[in-house]
Protein backbone atom coordinates (compact mmCIF):
# COMPACT_ATOMS: atom_id res chain seq x y z
CA UNK A 1 0.00 0.00 0.00
CA UNK A 2 1.17 3.48 -1.10
CA UNK A 3 2.53 6.00 1.72
CA UNK A 4 0.79 9.14 1.59
CA UNK A 5 2.72 10.70 4.81
CA UNK A 6 5.60 9.32 6.00
CA UNK A 7 6.21 9.18 9.96
CA UNK A 8 9.72 8.24 10.20
CA UNK A 9 11.71 4.87 10.94
CA UNK A 10 11.17 2.26 13.64
CA UNK A 11 14.20 0.17 14.37
CA UNK A 12 14.95 0.83 10.87
CA UNK A 13 11.49 0.14 9.25
CA UNK A 14 10.18 3.41 7.60
CA UNK A 15 6.20 4.17 9.14
CA UNK A 16 3.94 6.12 6.94
CA UNK A 17 0.21 6.86 6.80
CA UNK A 18 -2.16 6.29 3.94
CA UNK A 19 -4.44 9.26 3.21
CA UNK A 20 -7.53 7.02 4.41
CA UNK A 21 -6.11 7.28 7.89
CA UNK A 22 -5.53 11.09 7.88
CA UNK A 23 -9.25 11.12 6.91
CA UNK A 24 -9.81 8.92 10.05
CA UNK A 25 -7.89 10.40 12.59
CA UNK A 26 -9.64 13.44 11.76
CA UNK A 27 -13.36 12.27 11.88
CA UNK A 28 -11.97 10.10 15.25
CA UNK A 29 -11.17 13.35 17.02
CA UNK A 30 -14.18 14.88 16.29
CA UNK A 31 -16.16 12.45 17.27
CA UNK A 32 -14.12 12.42 20.58
CA UNK A 33 -14.17 15.38 21.25
CA UNK A 34 -18.10 16.41 20.26
CA UNK A 35 -19.72 13.31 20.97
CA UNK A 36 -17.75 10.51 23.15
CA UNK A 37 -16.21 12.58 25.56
CA UNK A 38 -18.74 15.21 26.09
CA UNK A 39 -21.49 12.15 26.77
CA UNK A 40 -19.30 10.45 29.13
CA UNK A 41 -18.16 13.65 31.36
CA UNK A 42 -20.90 16.25 30.54
CA UNK A 43 -20.53 19.90 31.43
CA UNK A 44 -17.34 20.87 30.81
CA UNK A 45 -15.77 23.84 28.64
CA UNK A 46 -15.81 22.93 24.68
CA UNK A 47 -11.80 23.30 25.04
CA UNK A 48 -11.43 20.79 27.81
CA UNK A 49 -13.03 18.08 24.62
CA UNK A 50 -10.38 19.37 22.02
CA UNK A 51 -7.44 19.21 24.63
CA UNK A 52 -8.36 15.21 25.67
CA UNK A 53 -9.52 14.43 22.00
CA UNK A 54 -6.04 15.20 20.58
CA UNK A 55 -3.87 13.26 22.18
CA UNK A 56 -6.53 10.33 22.29
CA UNK A 57 -6.72 10.10 19.23
CA UNK A 58 -2.94 9.89 18.65
CA UNK A 59 -2.77 7.43 21.47
CA UNK A 60 -4.82 5.31 19.68
CA UNK A 61 -2.69 5.97 16.29
CA UNK A 62 0.26 4.81 18.55
CA UNK A 63 -1.43 1.83 19.56
CA UNK A 64 -2.05 0.73 15.78
CA UNK A 65 1.19 0.95 15.13
CA UNK A 66 2.01 -0.95 18.12
CA UNK A 67 -0.07 -3.67 17.10
CA UNK A 68 1.94 -3.88 13.43
CA UNK A 69 5.74 -3.27 15.38
CA UNK A 70 4.36 -6.69 17.05
CA UNK A 71 3.62 -8.36 13.70
CA UNK A 72 7.40 -7.09 12.30
CA UNK A 73 8.89 -7.56 14.64
CA UNK A 74 8.09 -11.81 15.37
CA UNK A 75 8.43 -11.82 11.74
CA UNK A 76 12.09 -10.78 11.57
CA UNK A 77 12.68 -12.94 14.38
CA UNK A 78 11.41 -15.97 11.84
CA UNK A 79 13.74 -14.57 9.32
CA UNK A 80 11.26 -12.20 6.93
CA UNK A 81 12.19 -9.05 6.15
CA UNK A 82 9.97 -5.85 6.61
CA UNK A 83 9.73 -3.24 3.90
CA UNK A 84 7.39 -0.66 5.31
CA UNK A 85 4.23 -0.17 7.64
CA UNK A 86 1.46 1.83 6.77
CA UNK A 87 -1.60 2.50 8.59
CA UNK A 88 -4.54 3.40 6.90
CA UNK A 89 -8.67 3.35 7.70
CA UNK A 90 -8.74 -0.11 8.73
CA UNK A 91 -5.85 -0.42 11.12
CA UNK A 92 -2.32 -1.14 9.58
CA UNK A 93 0.09 -3.34 7.39
CA UNK A 94 2.81 -4.86 7.79
CA UNK A 95 4.37 -5.27 4.26
CA UNK A 96 6.35 -8.35 4.66
CA UNK A 97 8.72 -10.03 2.40
CA UNK A 98 9.45 -13.60 2.25
CA UNK A 99 7.56 -16.60 2.74
CA UNK A 100 6.56 -17.94 6.24
CA UNK A 101 8.94 -20.62 6.91
CA UNK A 102 6.30 -23.27 9.04
CA UNK A 103 2.61 -23.08 10.06
CA UNK A 104 4.25 -22.27 13.80
CA UNK A 105 5.86 -19.29 12.36
CA UNK A 106 2.83 -17.92 10.34
CA UNK A 107 0.56 -18.53 13.67
CA UNK A 108 3.10 -16.36 15.94
CA UNK A 109 3.18 -13.50 13.49
CA UNK A 110 -0.16 -13.47 12.85
CA UNK A 111 -1.35 -13.68 16.75
CA UNK A 112 1.33 -11.09 18.01
CA UNK A 113 -0.97 -8.17 16.81
CA UNK A 114 -3.80 -9.06 19.34
CA UNK A 115 -2.13 -9.91 21.78
CA UNK A 116 -0.07 -6.67 21.66
CA UNK A 117 -3.54 -4.67 21.14
CA UNK A 118 -5.09 -6.83 24.49
CA UNK A 119 -1.92 -5.95 26.08
CA UNK A 120 -2.72 -2.16 25.23
CA UNK A 121 -5.62 -2.62 26.19
CA UNK A 122 -5.44 -3.83 30.21
CA UNK A 123 -2.44 -1.26 30.22
CA UNK A 124 -4.91 1.63 29.02
CA UNK A 125 -7.40 0.17 31.30
CA UNK A 126 -4.96 -0.34 34.42
CA UNK A 127 -3.63 3.77 33.83
CA UNK A 128 -7.40 4.63 33.80
CA UNK A 129 -8.28 3.00 37.41
CA UNK A 130 -5.38 4.45 38.16
CA UNK A 131 -5.49 8.35 37.86
CA UNK A 132 -9.18 7.54 38.71
CA UNK A 133 -8.22 6.28 42.27
CA UNK A 134 -6.05 8.94 42.47
CA UNK A 135 -8.19 11.50 42.23
CA UNK A 136 -7.23 12.88 38.42
CA UNK A 137 -9.58 14.71 36.35
CA UNK A 138 -12.63 12.56 35.37
CA UNK A 139 -12.13 13.55 31.35
CA UNK A 140 -8.64 11.94 31.52
CA UNK A 141 -9.60 8.53 33.09
CA UNK A 142 -12.81 8.12 30.75
CA UNK A 143 -10.07 8.91 27.75
CA UNK A 144 -7.87 6.10 29.04
CA UNK A 145 -11.21 4.04 29.65
CA UNK A 146 -11.95 4.84 26.12
CA UNK A 147 -8.58 3.68 24.81
CA UNK A 148 -9.02 0.53 26.55
CA UNK A 149 -11.87 -0.41 25.01
CA UNK A 150 -11.05 0.43 21.32
CA UNK A 151 -7.95 -1.62 21.75
CA UNK A 152 -10.17 -4.69 22.95
CA UNK A 153 -12.24 -3.89 20.21
CA UNK A 154 -9.43 -3.53 17.67
CA UNK A 155 -8.52 -7.43 19.15
CA UNK A 156 -11.05 -9.00 18.92
CA UNK A 157 -12.18 -7.49 15.57
CA UNK A 158 -8.54 -8.91 14.06
CA UNK A 159 -9.11 -12.08 15.70
CA UNK A 160 -12.48 -12.66 13.54
CA UNK A 161 -11.58 -15.69 11.37
CA UNK A 162 -11.07 -14.19 7.60
CA UNK A 163 -8.17 -12.98 5.50
CA UNK A 164 -6.44 -10.22 5.78
CA UNK A 165 -7.26 -10.22 8.82
CA UNK A 166 -5.05 -11.69 11.77
CA UNK A 167 -7.95 -14.40 12.50
CA UNK A 168 -7.37 -15.36 8.84
CA UNK A 169 -3.85 -15.48 9.06
CA UNK A 170 -4.41 -17.76 12.41
CA UNK A 171 -7.31 -19.75 10.42
CA UNK A 172 -4.26 -20.54 7.35
CA UNK A 173 -2.12 -21.16 9.69
CA UNK A 174 -4.23 -23.75 11.50
CA UNK A 175 -5.40 -25.29 8.56
CA UNK A 176 -1.47 -25.12 6.73
CA UNK A 177 -0.32 -27.36 9.91
CA UNK A 178 -3.47 -29.78 9.86
CA UNK A 179 -3.09 -30.24 5.64
CA UNK A 180 0.45 -29.43 5.01
CA UNK A 181 -0.98 -27.54 1.95
CA UNK A 182 0.04 -24.02 2.75
CA UNK A 183 -2.05 -22.73 -1.02
CA UNK A 184 -4.98 -24.79 0.05
CA UNK A 185 -4.96 -23.25 3.87
CA UNK A 186 -4.66 -19.35 2.19
CA UNK A 187 -7.18 -19.97 -0.45
CA UNK A 188 -9.75 -21.47 2.35
CA UNK A 189 -8.94 -18.40 4.57
CA UNK A 190 -9.32 -15.82 1.93
CA UNK A 191 -12.45 -17.29 1.00
CA UNK A 192 -13.57 -17.37 4.70
CA UNK A 193 -12.38 -13.25 4.69
CA UNK A 194 -14.78 -12.63 1.60
CA UNK A 195 -17.68 -14.48 3.55
CA UNK A 196 -17.04 -12.36 6.34
CA UNK A 197 -17.33 -9.33 4.10
CA UNK A 198 -20.01 -10.40 2.58
CA UNK A 199 -21.93 -10.57 5.98
CA UNK A 200 -20.48 -7.24 7.49
CA UNK A 201 -22.08 -5.46 4.08
CA UNK A 202 -25.11 -7.26 4.59
CA UNK A 203 -25.44 -6.28 8.01
CA UNK A 204 -24.86 -2.82 7.45
CA UNK A 205 -27.30 -2.65 4.43
CA UNK A 206 -29.71 -4.14 7.12
CA UNK A 207 -29.17 -1.96 10.11
CA UNK A 208 -29.52 1.31 7.57
CA UNK A 209 -32.58 0.27 5.95
CA UNK A 210 -34.27 -1.22 8.71
CA UNK A 211 -33.52 1.15 12.12
CA UNK A 212 -32.05 4.28 9.43
CA UNK A 213 -28.84 4.42 11.20
CA UNK A 214 -25.85 5.61 9.43
CA UNK A 215 -23.39 3.79 11.11
CA UNK A 216 -24.77 0.53 8.67
CA UNK A 217 -22.90 2.40 6.24
CA UNK A 218 -19.68 2.22 8.26
CA UNK A 219 -20.27 -1.43 8.72
CA UNK A 220 -20.77 -1.93 5.10
CA UNK A 221 -17.57 0.20 3.84
CA UNK A 222 -15.72 -2.19 6.13
CA UNK A 223 -17.43 -5.27 4.39
CA UNK A 224 -16.56 -3.73 0.93
CA UNK A 225 -13.10 -3.40 2.24
CA UNK A 226 -12.54 -6.90 3.58
CA UNK A 227 -14.08 -8.07 0.10
CA UNK A 228 -11.85 -6.76 -1.99
CA UNK A 229 -8.75 -7.57 0.34
CA UNK A 230 -9.62 -10.97 0.44
CA UNK A 231 -9.83 -11.43 -3.63
CA UNK A 232 -6.89 -9.39 -3.36
CA UNK A 233 -4.77 -12.17 -1.25
CA UNK A 234 -6.55 -14.99 -2.88
CA UNK A 235 -4.94 -14.33 -6.17
CA UNK A 236 -1.33 -13.23 -4.40
CA UNK A 237 -1.74 -17.35 -3.34
CA UNK A 238 -2.73 -18.37 -6.59
CA UNK A 239 0.29 -16.11 -8.08
CA UNK A 240 2.81 -17.38 -5.72
CA UNK A 241 1.95 -21.09 -6.00
CA UNK A 242 2.42 -20.85 -9.88
CA UNK A 243 5.87 -19.96 -9.16
CA UNK A 244 6.71 -21.76 -5.69
CA UNK A 245 8.87 -24.77 -7.24
CA UNK A 246 10.77 -22.43 -9.76
CA UNK A 247 14.42 -21.04 -9.35
CA UNK A 248 15.57 -17.33 -10.18
CA UNK A 249 17.85 -19.40 -12.93
CA UNK A 250 14.74 -20.92 -14.85
CA UNK A 251 12.74 -17.67 -14.79
CA UNK A 252 15.58 -14.91 -16.16
CA UNK A 253 16.93 -13.71 -19.35
CA UNK A 254 20.77 -15.19 -19.25
CA UNK A 255 23.49 -12.67 -20.54
CA UNK A 256 21.38 -9.89 -21.10
CA UNK A 257 21.69 -6.72 -23.13
CA UNK A 258 23.82 -4.23 -21.18
CA UNK A 259 25.27 -0.49 -21.45
CA UNK A 260 28.32 0.33 -19.88
CA UNK A 261 28.22 3.80 -17.84
CA UNK A 262 30.46 5.63 -20.20
CA UNK A 263 28.27 5.26 -23.44
CA UNK A 264 26.28 8.50 -24.47
CA UNK A 265 22.77 8.05 -25.41
CA UNK A 266 22.66 7.66 -29.04
CA UNK A 267 25.42 5.49 -29.21
CA UNK A 268 23.92 3.12 -26.99
CA UNK A 269 20.82 3.14 -28.40
CA UNK A 270 21.91 2.91 -32.21
CA UNK A 271 24.07 -0.55 -31.02
CA UNK A 272 22.04 -2.05 -28.57
CA UNK A 273 18.09 -0.60 -27.40
CA UNK A 274 17.09 -0.49 -31.25
CA UNK A 275 18.59 -4.20 -31.54
CA UNK A 276 16.74 -5.44 -29.01
CA UNK A 277 14.31 -7.30 -27.67
CA UNK A 278 14.81 -6.02 -23.67
CA UNK A 279 13.26 -3.55 -22.56
CA UNK A 280 15.08 -2.55 -19.58
CA UNK A 281 18.91 -2.77 -19.97
CA UNK A 282 21.96 -3.11 -17.01
CA UNK A 283 24.13 -0.68 -16.80
CA UNK A 284 27.91 -1.50 -15.22
CA UNK A 285 30.97 0.30 -14.81
CA UNK A 286 34.54 -0.31 -15.73
CA UNK A 287 34.95 -3.52 -13.33
CA UNK A 288 31.62 -5.10 -14.73
CA UNK A 289 29.51 -3.87 -11.65
CA UNK A 290 25.78 -2.84 -11.56
CA UNK A 291 24.86 0.89 -10.71
CA UNK A 292 22.08 0.71 -12.06
CA UNK A 293 19.05 0.53 -15.58
CA UNK A 294 17.99 2.28 -17.83
CA UNK A 295 14.42 1.14 -20.10
CA UNK A 296 12.81 2.32 -23.11
CA UNK A 297 11.31 5.29 -21.49
CA UNK A 298 14.36 6.71 -19.50
CA UNK A 299 15.90 6.89 -23.13
CA UNK A 300 13.04 8.39 -25.06
CA UNK A 301 12.99 10.98 -22.52
CA UNK A 302 16.46 11.98 -23.40
CA UNK A 303 15.75 15.18 -25.33
CA UNK A 304 17.40 14.21 -28.91
CA UNK A 305 19.74 17.18 -29.19
CA UNK A 306 21.48 15.77 -25.90
CA UNK A 307 21.78 12.29 -26.51
CA UNK A 308 25.51 12.76 -27.95
CA UNK A 309 26.45 14.18 -24.41
CA UNK A 310 24.52 12.48 -22.08
CA UNK A 311 26.18 9.43 -20.98
CA UNK A 312 24.22 6.22 -19.70
CA UNK A 313 24.90 6.80 -15.63
CA UNK A 314 23.54 10.09 -15.72
CA UNK A 315 19.87 9.25 -16.21
CA UNK A 316 20.11 5.30 -14.81
CA UNK A 317 17.88 4.22 -12.35
CA UNK A 318 19.17 2.91 -8.77
CA UNK A 319 19.13 -0.59 -8.02
CA UNK A 320 18.62 -0.72 -4.77
CA UNK A 321 20.27 -4.06 -2.80
CA UNK A 322 16.81 -5.97 -2.35
CA UNK A 323 16.74 -6.16 -6.14
CA UNK A 324 19.69 -8.03 -6.62
CA UNK A 325 19.35 -11.95 -6.23
CA UNK A 326 21.39 -15.04 -7.16
CA UNK A 327 20.47 -17.62 -9.80
CA UNK A 328 19.44 -20.21 -7.22
CA UNK A 329 17.71 -18.16 -5.03
CA UNK A 330 13.43 -18.80 -5.31
CA UNK A 331 11.34 -16.48 -7.59
CA UNK A 332 8.55 -16.35 -5.01
CA UNK A 333 9.66 -13.81 -3.46
CA UNK A 334 10.32 -11.42 -6.48
CA UNK A 335 6.66 -11.13 -6.46
CA UNK A 336 6.46 -9.34 -3.33
CA UNK A 337 7.82 -6.02 -4.48
CA UNK A 338 6.86 -3.32 -7.21
CA UNK A 339 8.99 -3.81 -10.15
CA UNK A 340 12.02 -0.70 -11.43
CA UNK A 341 10.14 1.87 -13.27
CA UNK A 342 7.49 -1.02 -13.82
CA UNK A 343 9.81 -3.24 -15.51
CA UNK A 344 12.42 -4.64 -13.57
CA UNK A 345 12.33 -7.25 -10.95
CA UNK A 346 16.26 -8.49 -10.38
CA UNK A 347 18.99 -8.08 -11.20
CA UNK A 348 20.95 -11.83 -10.90
CA UNK A 349 24.47 -11.81 -9.74
CA UNK A 350 27.36 -14.43 -9.72
CA UNK A 351 30.64 -13.09 -7.74
CA UNK A 352 28.98 -9.08 -8.47
CA UNK A 353 28.82 -9.70 -11.66
CA UNK A 354 25.29 -9.61 -13.66
CA UNK A 355 24.88 -13.39 -15.42
CA UNK A 356 21.08 -12.22 -15.74
CA UNK A 357 17.88 -10.28 -15.32
CA UNK A 358 14.42 -10.80 -14.40
CA UNK A 359 12.03 -8.49 -15.61
CA UNK A 360 8.18 -8.09 -15.25
CA UNK A 361 7.69 -9.65 -18.57
CA UNK A 362 9.44 -12.91 -17.26
CA UNK A 363 7.72 -13.00 -13.99
CA UNK A 364 4.08 -12.36 -15.41
CA UNK A 365 5.10 -15.57 -18.22
CA UNK A 366 6.74 -17.73 -15.71
CA UNK A 367 3.14 -17.69 -13.73
CA UNK A 368 0.92 -18.01 -16.69
CA UNK A 369 3.26 -21.03 -17.58
CA UNK A 370 3.04 -22.14 -13.93
CA UNK A 371 -0.66 -21.88 -13.90
CA UNK A 372 -0.55 -23.95 -17.32
CA UNK A 373 1.58 -26.43 -15.37
CA UNK A 374 -0.65 -27.37 -13.09
CA UNK A 375 -4.05 -27.40 -15.30
CA UNK A 376 -1.89 -29.65 -16.82
CA UNK A 377 -1.24 -31.73 -14.00
CA UNK A 378 -4.38 -31.88 -13.24
CA UNK A 379 -5.67 -33.50 -16.32
CA UNK A 380 -3.51 -36.54 -16.11
CA UNK A 381 -5.06 -39.57 -15.46
CA UNK A 382 -4.21 -40.94 -11.76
Amino acid sequence: MKQSVRLGRVAGIPIGMHWSMLVILLLLTDILATSALPGLVAGLPVGAYWAAAVPTALLFLASLLAHELAHSVVARRHGLRVRAITLWMLGGVAELQGDRPSPRADLHIAAAGPITSLAAALTFAGAAAATSALGSPALVSVALAWLGVMNAALAVFNLLPGAPLDGGRVLRAILWQRSGDRTRAAETAAQAGQLLGGTLVALGVMEVLSWGRADGLWLALIGWFLIVAAGAEARSSTVHQAVAALSVREVMTPDPARGAAWNHVDEFAARTALRSHQTVFPVVDLDGSPIGVVNLDTLVRVPPHARPNTRLDQIALPVPPIYLTGPDDPVAPLLDRPAIAGELAALVLTDGRIVGLVSANDLARAVRQGRLRETATMLLPR
